[in-house]
């Protein structure tokens, strides 16, 4: 298996080349050659993590599969709940719970295994030289990168997040940080601001050229690098196996698929597994205020020039959406030419239009109103919490549906813990916030719903803050060399 850039497919990288590198050269993102086959029946009695290493191993072909087996094995043994991902059935949807990791959200299931694959990778083309992770985060990839990073010999990894466009659970998982080789960097600015300054980075080759000549190396922990994105293809077959489990469905009947979505890696991993053979009738695409994706499947015109609004769902408070990249060089047959001269038009004109069959795709978002008004319906019906990015999806799923009449097995992907959105979600089942502090709301919280506060957010209380920099888009560079220079995150 081959990677070829988006924008160039004369430039063709193994797995590993692919992984370490994150961007190609052209700014391109690395898609699949091909994609293989699932093969369910064999599928349908093997645990998550036997899932994990089957499909990986369809993907990364030049890694052993006895040390991919190795890889899942410890990414997921001892950091996990069992069983690592469930689907709960509530009322006629399932959840699929991606949030049961060491961050409690779905950046979990991919980044606990991307700093393994990175190891693997690095060994496998005779690379001895100090990686550094580049990161851009709108509040959860930040903190489960540096969860997967921390200590890795090796590697330092730098996070860069918009200072006012994370939740506060948010901001202190990633601001309380330990290890000498992370460096947290908060932006004046939003998420696209610090995603296109790091694409900046990476596409300064100057700058590379410096880094390399000190012994460093560039990579990504955003779902631009193929290494956390072909993981996440994972946990959408490990949910149609289980419904096939539960006898929800039988071997080959199709399934809907919900995802609240930004960024468009988590969605988009649900397309690669369609592209396999999963049996898919319609991908739901679940927006936030900031509907451009919305917008984009129901007219084919993508438009960025808009103003980005701060929602109680900050991990899509996004308006350029990097992953549509691979979707739309997968519908235009692997037009290359087509995907630069379109993200040329973005860059440029703040929009492009295309001509692609987007029907396998269902696209609408929801008010602030609606996010308040769904959680509180879905605790006061079927007693379950859901936190503002799952509501967004459930509440979307209900448009769909009341529109289309189709009553296909719906899975919706439930990306993180209600306890990471506290004061939105306990606002929304009608606890007073008043004067109350952050932890105390979400004491309360866990009080009013039966539910044990997770030990990863009850502890931020008492951790002392590491990361005190802020910067910046213009610099960021300076922020990444100062740092690397001085060898400590203090700088």
């Amino acid at each position: 298996m081959k990677y070829l850039s988006s924008r160039d497919q004369t430039i063709k990288l193994s797995a590993s080349q692919a992984i370490i590198k994150g961007l190609a050269d052209d700014g391109g993102l690395f898609v699949p050659e091909y994609f293989p086959k699932l093969e369910l029946e064999e599928l349908k009695d093997m645990d998550y993590k036997d899932i994990a290493v089957e499909i990986l191993s369809m993907y990364f072909t030049n890694f052993s599969k006895e040390s991919l087996r190795d890889i899942v094995h410890r990414a997921y043994v001892g950091k996990f709940i069992e069983g690592i991902v469930p689907v709960k059935e509530v009322g006629d949807v399932y959840f699929l719970e991606l949030y049961h990791g060491p961050t409690l959200a779905f950046k979990d299931m991919a980044l606990a295994i991307l700093p393994h694959l990175l190891k693997e990778a690095l060994s496998l083309e005779g690379i001895d030289k100090e990686v550094v992770i580049l990161t851009a985060t709108s509040g959860d990839t930040g903190k489960a990168a540096l969860e997967g990073f921390a200590g890795v010999e090796n590697t330092r990894i730098v996070v860069f997040y918009p200072e006012k466009g994370v939740s506060q659970i948010q901001k202190l998982q990633m601001i309380s940080q330990e290890g000498d080789n992370t460096l947290v960097v908060g932006i004046h600015g939003n998420f696209d601001n610090a995603q296109t300054g790091v694409k900046e980075i990476f596409n300064d080759e100057s700058l590379k050229r410096i880094l390399e000549e000190e012994g460093y190396l560039l990579s990504s922990a955003n779902s631009i690098n193929i290494g956390r994105l072909i993981p996440q293809i994972v946990y959408y077959v490990h949910a149609y196996v289980e419904l096939l489990r539960m006898e929800e469905i039988g071997l080959g009947e199709g399934i809907n698929i919900v995802v609240p979505t930004g960024n468009f890696g988590n969605i988009l991993a649900a397309y690669y597994g369609m592209k396999m053979g999963l049996p898919i009738n319609k991908l739901i695409c679940a927006s936030n205020e900031n509907n451009v994706l919305t917008d984009f499947f129901n007219t084919g015109i993508y438009d960025r020039r808009r103003e980005l609004i701060l929602t109680s769902s900050p991990s899509m408070d996004i308006l350029i959406s990097s992953n549509l990249e691979r979707l739309i060089y997968d519908l235009s047959g692997g037009n290359s030419q087509l995907v630069m001269d379109k993200m040329k038009e973005l860059s440029q004109a703040g929009y492009y239009k295309v001509d692609l069959d987007l029907s396998k795709f269902y696209a609408h978002f929801s008010s602030e109103e609606e996010v308040d008004k769904t959680i509180k319906e879905v605790f006061d019906h079927y007693n379950y919490l859901i936190d503002t990015h799952t509501a967004v999806a459930y509440d979307v799923y209900q448009k769909y549906k009341q529109g289309s009449k189709d009553n296909t097995k719906t899975i919706i992907a439930s990306t993180a813990s209600p306890f990471k959105f506290g004061s939105a979600v306990a606002k929304a089942i009608g606890l007073k916030l008043e004067v109350k502090d952050e932890f105390t709301i979400l004491k309360e919280l866990a009080r009013r719903a039966n539910l044990e506060l997770p030990k990863a957010i009850s502890q931020l209380r008492e951790k002392e803050i590491l990361h005190k920099k802020n910067c910046y888009k213009d610099e960021m560079k300076a922020i990444l060399m100062d740092y690397l220079k001085a060898g400590e995150k203090d700088v």
